[in-house]
């Protein structure tokens, strides 16, 4: 999910307690807790900036698919709010227990993706395929998944973008590409996932892996940094 603007708040008319000024995301239950998002900003700090009546210019806020999903998801939570506090007198514990685990599932499971099967309109969260995506990326030696994000690409297509940490003992092009090939064979193969673009950005350095030689001649490096 994305926002044009991670300040825009979803318009609504104004409520009977004669505030239509107020942000809408204020009227879900404060956060009980704190979430780290991907990109490592808190979750109560980006609903902080959501609420600001007079916010300021935040680049990060501005450009993060992150951040700028968490805002949206917040701001759904407007209207589910409402119907709670219909039921249920504010101030109850049980009503801020019913937001927060709203607020968690959406944070932690992220977007619903489609399966490649249009015949049985299946859906995996973004979460638990990013998951597999990793682990499939780690089983190339010399390569380690930092972050895994997935997108829809129109249709059931899905867009893999993947920060990875890569060792220098052999051309790096060959071995992303190698990792490349991993993670659409698992999304195929594992999950079912048509996917039609892996982006890969190395961010970090990795030791080569140690391999070990004949019998007899001890161990080696691939040399490199």
């Amino acid at each position: 999910m994305a926002l044009d603007d991670p300040h825009a708040q979803p318009s609504e008319p104004p409520g009977d307690d004669g505030s239509p000024d107020r942000p809408a995301i204020d009227d879900a239950a404060p956060l009980a807790g704190d979430e780290v998002l991907t990109c490592g900003r808190l979750l109560s700090q980006v609903w902080e900036q959501a609420q600001d009546a007079t916010p300021t210019a935040d680049p990060h806020t501005m450009s993060c698919p992150q951040c700028r999903e968490a805002v949206e998801g917040l701001a759904r939570l407007n209207a589910a709010t409402r119907a709670l506090r219909a039921k249920d007198p504010p101030g109850l514990q049980a009503l801020t227990d019913r937001v927060m685990s709203i607020v968690r599932a959406e944070v932690r499971l992220g977007r619903l993706l489609p399966l490649a099967d249009t015949m049985l309109d299946l859906l995996i969260a973004e979460s638990a395929a990013a998951k597999v995506l990793r682990r499939a990326a780690d089983t190339v030696p010399g390569a380690r998944a930092v972050s895994c994000r997935l997108a829809p690409a129109g249709g059931t297509a899905v867009q893999v973008t993947m920060t990875l940490a890569a060792a220098l003992d052999r051309p790096l092009p060959d071995r992303v590409d190698q990792v490349r090939g991993t993670i659409v064979n698992a999304a195929g193969q594992a999950l079912g996932l048509d996917v039609t673009a892996v982006d890969i950005i190395v961010v970090d350095v990795l030791e080569p892996p140690v391999r070990v030689g004949p019998a007899g001649s001890g161990r080696t490096t691939g040399g490199g940094a």
